[in-house]
């Protein structure tokens, strides 16, 4: 979370001169309080992430000419809370920590998951940048459907988010890669054989995916998104005009991954994100993905949303005298349901 969605919209600039770090932005409201205690900000460089070792690839050719990449892998650093200030930090080149001092408390910026702008930052166009902050304020206390996050309701993450919150399993087939996600059902079925995408008209969740091998590096061109889910939990978004172009270079380790998002509907410029995934349950002979059942028999769905309004507490009952207690009855298929409750 940066220091601009902590405090508010913006308002007036403080620049930190003695650090690299960009100029922040913060509201007059706080402007006195947050000015007085720039001189106490500790801004440190560190090591707060570490990049796992990128050894090449040799592998066998699979019949079609594909290397083989097959396996499962998990995200080096996972969350999807924030792609600019990710809690586990991100994995670009530049590996600072800033502890901003906030209310009299130190709050950390990790390193952006953006390597592209350098300054770690989705390149919006101000009615957008607008929209996410909107929707960022909202996020922990909902109270329309549009701030609800697809992803606390089971949809599909679409092609950024879903490999950094959950393992996924890399299959082959002659012509074709599968990827096979472990959460919320979803899967992406990746053409090599150079034909067009669907036709504009056609949305979808997971976007319509086409590939080729270069080298070691699977090269894939992802269009035709409906736009319906979200980079990460604050907000950040992309248009159905979106065009994403992946760089999976598999190694020995796991994979390298960069994806850019070209939507001038949103953006200023096109943006790449990078992250890192390691190899998993490699010591683990006949490991199967199980079925993630996360829709069937969810329960907390009519609590998602809250009211506009706290609820006043109503007043506390009157003490009654306690009746013999019926034979229970079998409970019904919502109250036996299993769900994420």
């Amino acid at each position: 979370m940066s220091l601009i969605a902590i405090l508010g919209p913006p308002a007036l600039t403080l620049t930190l001169a003695s650090s690299p770090v960009p100029a922040q932005t913060v509201p007059n409201a706080a402007a006195q309080s947050a000015a007085a205690q720039l001189s106490a900000n500790k801004i440190t460089t560190a090591l707060v992430t570490q990049r796992q070792a990128s050894t090449p690839l040799t592998a066998p050719i699979l019949s079609d000419g594909q290397p083989d990449a097959q396996g499962f892998f998990a995200p080096v650093k996972q969350g999807t809370y924030s792609l600019e200030n990710p809690s586990n930090g991100g994995e670009g080149e530049v590996l600072r920590q800033r502890d901003l001092i906030v209310g009299g408390k130190p709050v950390p910026v990790w390193p952006s998951r953006i390597i592209d702008p350098a300054d770690g930052r989705i390149p919006y166009q101000p009615w957008a940048k607008a929209k996410q902050l909107k929707t960022q304020a909202s996020i922990d206390y909902p109270t329309e459907q549009g701030a609800l996050d697809p992803q606390g309701r089971c949809f599909p993450d679409g092609v950024v988010r879903n490999p950094l919150w959950t393992g996924f399993q890399v299959q082959q087939f002659p012509g074709y890669v599968v990827i096979i996600f472990d959460q919320n059902h979803t899967y992406r079925v990746i053409p090599l054989d150079g034909r067009p995408h669907a036709p504009d008209a056609i949305k979808l969740w997971m976007s319509d995916s086409r590939g080729r091998w270069e080298g070691n590096t699977l090269v894939v061109d992802a269009t035709n998104s409906n736009a319906k889910s979200r980079l990460d939990n604050i907000g950040d978004f992309a248009s159905d005009k979106v065009h994403i172009t992946e760089r999976y270079t598999f190694t020995k380790e796991g994979i390298d991954w960069q994806a850019t998002l070209t939507d001038p509907s949103v953006y200023t410029r096109p943006w790449t994100l990078q992250a890192q995934f390691h190899r998993d349950h490699a010591d683990e002979p006949g490991y199967e993905q199980w079925e993630q059942a996360c829709h069937e028999g969810e329960r907390n769905a009519e609590e998602s949303l809250l009211p506009a309004k706290p609820v006043k507490a109503s007043a506390p009952a009157r003490h009654k005298t306690a009746k013999p207690a019926k034979t229970a009855a079998a409970p019904s298929e919502k109250e036996a349901g299993h769900g994420n409750s």
